[in-house]
């Protein structure tokens, strides 16, 4: 008889792994993620190797791999980028990226627009927050919200991406044998 594994996180958006790291307690449930983009750029020196932390493509890899982490946890993402850092072009709308995507005005920055939309959310429920920028964090923190460095939400990412990842394979191969015992069945 095969052990069913024990999954680390469920498509609900809580997290089950035990512990703290950085004041955030995984196993809450979160309404949303607020991302520092450039903070988890420069922190994330595998994602888009050769490109510049500023460019469109690093930024259009993180999005992607972003996405594909809200797809596995079911809780929403919010990159906040500093629009002055976007070359002085307006950025386009990823229309086809279910993660929300910010740019900051001119005279404002990510990390104003970060602090906002955590004091706002604060009201519905449990927000993390993700940077390295220790002044933010402290902000965040000091308004009652979770906040998470950039090498712990990259663990995450890579734990949520690898237990999805098996959950497919388990799924495809279960599949795949009710599939040939049926055929099986069928042909005697």
């Amino acid at each position: 008889m095969r052990r069913k594994k024990t999954k680390r996180f469920h498509r609900s958006g809580f997290a089950l792994f035990a512990g703290t790291a950085n004041g955030y307690d995984a196993r809450m449930a979160l309404i949303r993620i607020l991302v520092d983009g450039y903070s988890l750029l420069h922190n994330w020196p595998d994602l888009a190797p050769g490109c510049p932390r500023h460019s469109e493509r690093a930024r259009r890899e993180l999005i992607h791999v972003l996405t594909r982490y809200q797809d596995a946890t079911g809780t929403p993402i919010t990159v906040f980028f500093d629009g002055a850092l976007a070359l002085a072009r307006v950025p386009r709308r990823e229309a086809d990226s279910a993660v929300e995507i910010l740019f900051s005005r001119e005279g404002q920055t990510a990390d104003q627009m970060i602090e906002r939309a955590a004091h706002r959310f604060n009201d519905y429920g449990e927000v993390l927050v993700v940077t390295d920028d220790h002044a933010e964090r402290n902000v965040v923190s000091g308004m009652g919200g979770s906040v998470a460095s950039c090498a712990n939400f990259t663990r995450m990412i890579d734990h949520a991406l690898v237990e999805l990842e098996d959950d497919l394979r388990d799924h495809n191969r279960s599949e795949l044998n009710r599939f040939n015992h049926r055929s099986r069945r069928q042909l005697k």
